[in-house]
């Protein structure tokens, strides 16, 4: 099978298109046909060891001393389940499938992923495609947790920094589902979009700065860990609440997924997505992410005829 593999880290041209074994799923297994993956702020990190000082050993430690320990990355994906393992019960040949691979060692660059039945995945939304359904388990999941550690209240003023990233156009959907009054915070080329998602307030960075606003918010949502905190007695409310996710824990929940899963089906949130790449492409996709201007979730195709573009 086909599969993106980085020996070593560095830029995005480590990552190689490469032929190997085709995985066989044991027992308790799904084996996976990768329709689709993303470009994430995990697959950055891992590719060049971008990583904050505080956390260096450990990850050193998690993810390879002097090149990855897992060298196919793909943090989320959706496909079909092409085949199961004996004792699989909750999947059979045939579902489409979105998941996570956090916690499985990654892997989404390639042609099949095996996955451990009670891993966090599960049936995608009927009314998503393998290209949208790639781009929920990770960003959505991750808003949904930001908010709920947030405790957002209906009227609540909440201001989403960096609302136009995967996380960030999650966020601004989901705190408006929960009833709140929304500012987004963005560059000026995205502030149509974040509006379009439900943003009743956006300001551009570029041209004005949000800390001199008159403002106070309830709840401050910084999705990019790039807010100055110095900033937050001027902008947050007394007895608010800041919430980041440099301090935002990794930890996934079954349950959060299905919530999304839900609302999606609903209508009440979509995945926005900037581009769409062949595998064959996946240098160029981390080029474009590199340069950190990306709108929403960009998306590989690794099956290109079942994956339909959405634009934002």
């Amino acid at each position: 099978m086909k599969a993106i593999v980085a020996t070593q880290y560095g830029g995005p041209e480590v990552l190689q298109l490469k032929e190997i074994e085709k995985p066989t799923p044991k027992d308790n297994e799904v084996l996976v046909k990768v329709h689709a993956t993303t470009v994430t702020a995990a697959d950055f990190r891992m590719r060049s060891f971008t990583v904050p000082a505080a956390v260096w050993i450990p990850a050193r430690l998690a993810l390879g001393n002097t090149k990855p320990r897992q060298p196919i990355f793909g943090s989320e994906l959706a496909g079909e389940v092409e085949a199961i393992g004996k004792n699989v019960t909750r999947f059979k040949v045939g579902d489409q499938v979105f998941a996570s691979t956090l916690t499985e060692n990654f892997g989404g660059y390639a042609e099949y992923k095996c996955l451990p039945e009670k891993a966090m995945m599960m049936t995608k939304p009927n009314n998503a495609t393998y290209a949208e359904a790639a781009a929920m388990p990770i960003g959505a999941t991750t808003a949904l947790r930001m908010l709920r550690k947030g405790n957002v209240q209906p009227g609540q003023k909440v201001l989403i920094y960096g609302a136009s990233g995967s996380v960030g156009t999650y966020a601004v959907q989901l705190a408006k589902y929960f009833g709140a009054d929304v500012t987004g915070v963005c560059s000026t080329s995205n502030i149509e979009m974040v509006k379009s998602l439900g943003a009743d307030h956006v300001i551009d960075y570029t041209k004005d700065d949000f800390s001199s606003v008159e403002e106070r918010y309830d709840v401050i949502f910084d999705t990019l860990a790039k807010f100055p905190e110095s900033q937050n007695s001027k902008v947050l409310k007394p007895n608010g609440t800041f919430v980041s996710m440099a301090k935002l824990s990794t930890k996934e929940s079954m349950d959060n997924l299905v919530f999304i899963k839900e609302l999606v089906e609903k209508g009440e949130i979509k995945a926005v997505i900037d581009r769409c790449y062949p595998l064959e492409e996946m240098v160029e996709a981390h080029r474009y992410v590199d340069a950190g201007h990306k709108k929403g979730n960009v998306v590989i195709a690794v099956e290109q005829k079942n994956v339909k573009q959405t634009q934002p």
